[in-house]
């Protein structure tokens, strides 16, 4: 019956049909308290489920309303309840405890003072949310943690984007879309619904904005873009404003470490773990947790939505921004405040030791009242303590904290953890490491053994780290690999893309094949044990080519091989404005609005080069192109044809997308390599095995019995010969590398 009036409710207060949306997703009861987030969210499923647009769309936008009241009732409450004079915790034990704590207090004192106080900022906690939030608080509209993952990643406008779409509210649905794919930005499917409401004339540009963008991080944005265009001041408020914001979110971070979700998180953590701690064991942990937890708002704050990792120092970078700034438009006391505030974090800094000398001198006589910010100084005065506190724990309770911030003080890290830490810290995995220019000497010997060409250099190419070559497969070969294809396909090959005909834009139909899988069906009988073979044989040569350019002094590993090609459908290329394949880096998130290339998940960390390997240019449209950070400045585009290889580093150095196909079918050989051994291709060795003939596996049987019995050295590796073409041409003979 509640859920019921609850609908009835929410139904009443949606606008009549026929009149115009307010802008974005506004509140629909705005003042009124916040409701059950989870019943709500809940109640707009089943509405969805159902195809009830109009009632789903109020419901998910009340469950986001009442989640962000929610957020805010607490932080409010906690900062309320922080100044009441009752409730303050004894400064004492605000830092570290120690031999000395609390002294000149009587034998049971800080008892009662911690507890007293304890219980003060409870009752004030319990009043203050049973006045903003109704009867229960903020106990009563507790949200687990399921579903607090699915408000971060932003869920609910995945499905307010269909809604809208079916109420025909075109431009909400693309900025509910556009909101979801900011933080979803591997989505494939969300990523052409983006393309298709960009092609409808009905919809708007200035639609495409995201509707949960932090303040902090718009604020930021605009502040660089104005700081690039030589607008200094009016740089300054927006500069200034993201500072005040960032801050801001942190305290609304940190608001959420003290609430009941935190500690159902810890429950659900330790339920059937048997913690048999005593009363200070169990305050005592239950405070840790909310530390470690406020510590984290520091990483939570830096990370761009959409973002698994933070921009690193992002505070004293903002600082560094505001000191330029200032100092630009002749505001000398406002830059020295900020280059102040920058040395609290870095004492040693050089550039901001300087600039402070220079702002000094220009002011003249000195200011006695000038000083660091007084916020940055609240902040790092209470993230130390914290700090003190949590290293504390580390070294005497056995407790886990990972420092998220690298200007903390080694004065503030216990001695015996020191070394430990700085070990961890100066540990770096392989695919972590840029790739490094190699030098020119001997690879022109390599090509000339291999019988290729180089075509293009990085500089004819307009970057680094790329190369074209020709002549890596006789057109015969290409013959047999094009076969290959087209048999692997009518057996019923999947794509390797969970089997979607098109995974990356809907006018094209994409056929892949594996090494593995080739060698499957050779061994079933549906395609030739030839194309198999060579398939595995040309992935080697290209491997072998790929470290002799690119790596010569540490080897490269084959870590994915992919036979793909992408036909255009026919009736569907009208008016086409997509690409086959969008501007990306293969082994980091790109984000075209900062220029910046994210080396995380989703993205294939471990790849370090990249290889194109192309069958044929019997086909419209379908080149290669390679761009500018930002996804649309092409830099250089290259025409795929029989035996063309196009090999480049797989970072944010080298973006590229693929034009669409409009008309045939264009095939190529994918290719990525790594330096990391762990992550070699073990299908690529299953099939090796699958495609060994016979009396080959009997050869080698008899070697492994008999490993001493001719210490000559080892024969020549049985490969594939090369395929001659129809002019009767000699196969080239590959020598080892």
């Amino acid at each position: 019956m509640l859920r019921l009036l609850r609908l009835l409710l929410l139904l009443l207060l949606l606008p009549p049909p026929g009149s115009p949306e307010p802008p974005g997703l506004v509140p629909l009861s705005p003042g009124a308290p916040p409701q059950a987030p989870d019943l709500l969210y809940a109640d707009g499923l089943r509405a969805y489920a159902a195809g009830a647009w109009a009632p789903a769309v109020a419901l998910l936008r009340e469950a986001l309303r009442s989640q962000a009241a929610l957020g805010r009732a607490r932080q409010d409450c906690g900062a309320r309840c922080a100044a009441e004079p009752g409730a303050a915790l004894p400064a004492v034990w605000l830092d570290a405890p120690g031999p000395d704590s609390g002294p000149g207090l009587a034998q049971g004192a800080w008892e009662r003072l911690l507890l007293r106080a304890a219980l003060s900022r409870a009752e004030c906690l319990t009043q203050c949310g049973a006045q903003r939030l109704g009867p229960g608080g903020a106990a009563r509209l507790r949200v687990g943690s399921a579903l607090r993952d699915a408000f971060r990643r932003r869920e609910p406008y995945n499905y307010l984007q269909r809604a809208y779409y079916q109420l025909k509210k075109l431009d909400l649905a693309a900025a509910a879309a556009h909101t979801f794919f900011v933080a979803n930005p591997t989505h494939l499917q969300m990523r052409e619904d983006m393309a298709k409401y960009r092609r409808m004339s009905r919809v708007r540009p200035q639609s495409f904005r995201d509707l949960e963008t932090p303040p902090h991080w718009a604020a930021y944005d605009d502040g660089l873009e104005l700081l690039g265009r030589q607008e200094a001041g009016l740089a300054l408020p927006r500069l200034e404003e993201a500072l005040q914001e960032s801050l801001a979110q942190m305290e609304s971070c940190r608001a959420g470490c003290e609430g009941p979700e935190e500690q159902q998180r810890v429950e659900e953590e330790e339920e059937g773990a048997g913690s048999q701690g005593g009363l200070y064991e169990t305050i005592a942990g239950h405070w840790i947790r909310v530390l470690q937890c406020r510590q984290r708002c520091v990483g939570d704050m830096a990370t761009r939505p959409g973002r698994s990792f933070p921009v690193p120092d992002f505070l004293p970078s903002q600082l560094r921004r505001l000191h330029e700034a200032h100092a630009q438009v002749g505001n000398l006391s406002q830059a020295v405040e900020n280059v102040l505030s920058v040395l609290l974090f870095y004492p040693e800094d050089e550039a901001a030791k300087k600039a402070l000398n220079e702002y000094q001198a220009q002011l003249g006589e000195p200011r006695p009242g000038l000083g660091p910010r007084e916020d940055i100084q609240r902040f790092i005065l209470r993230s130390l303590g914290e700090k003190r506190q949590l290293y504390y724990a580390m070294e005497h309770l056995g407790a886990s904290f990972q420092d998220p911030d690298p200007w903390t003080p080694a004065a503030v890290i216990p001695e015996a953890l020191r070394e430990k830490l700085r070990e961890d810290q100066e540990k770096r995995p392989w695919d972590h490491e840029p790739p490094q220019p190699k030098p020119l000497t001997h690879w022109k010997d390599v090509l000339l053994l291999e019988g290729v060409t180089l075509t293009q250099d990085a500089r004819q190419l307009n970057g680094s780290e790329r190369v074209v070559l020709d002549g890596l497969l006789t057109p015969a070969e290409c013959g047999v690999l094009l076969q290959l294809a087209k048999d692997a396909a009518k057996a019923g090959a999947r794509s390797g893309y969970r089997g979607r005909r098109s995974p990356h834009t809907p006018h094209e139909r994409f056929e892949g094949l594996t090494v593995l899988k080739a060698a499957q069906l050779a061994q079933a009988g549906a395609v030739g044990s030839q194309g198999a073979k060579l398939l595995l044989e040309v992935s080697e040569r290209v491997r072998t080519l790929t470290q002799a350019y690119f790596s010569p002094e540490r080897p490269l590993h084959l870590s994915f091989t992919h036979l793909v090609c992408r036909s255009a459908i026919e009736g569907e290329q009208d008016q086409r404005m997509d690409l086959s394949h969008p501007v990306h880096a293969d082994n980091c998130v790109l984000d075209p609005d900062t220029g910046e290339c994210w080396r995380e998940p989703p993205a294939y960390t471990y790849r370090d080069y990249s290889g194109l390997l192309y069958l044929n240019d019997d086909f419209h449209g379908g080149d290669l192109f390679f761009t500018q950070p930002n996804a649309l400045t092409v830099t250089a585009q290259v025409r795929p044809r029989c035996g063309r290889l196009v090999a480049f580093s797989s970072g944010g150095e080298n973006p590229h997308g693929v034009w669409a196909v409009t008309r045939g079918r264009r095939c190529a050989l994918a290719l990525w390599h790594t330096w990391a051994p762990e992550h070699r291709e073990q299908e690529w060795t299953e099939a090796k095995e699958l495609l060994k003939e016979p009396e080959e596996e009997e050869v080698e049987e008899e070697e492994e019995e008999m490993p001493s019995r001719d210490p000559s050295p080892e024969p020549p590796s049985r490969r594939l010969p090369r395929v001659q073409d129809k002019a009767g041409k000699p196969p080239r003979v590959r020598e080892e590398l």
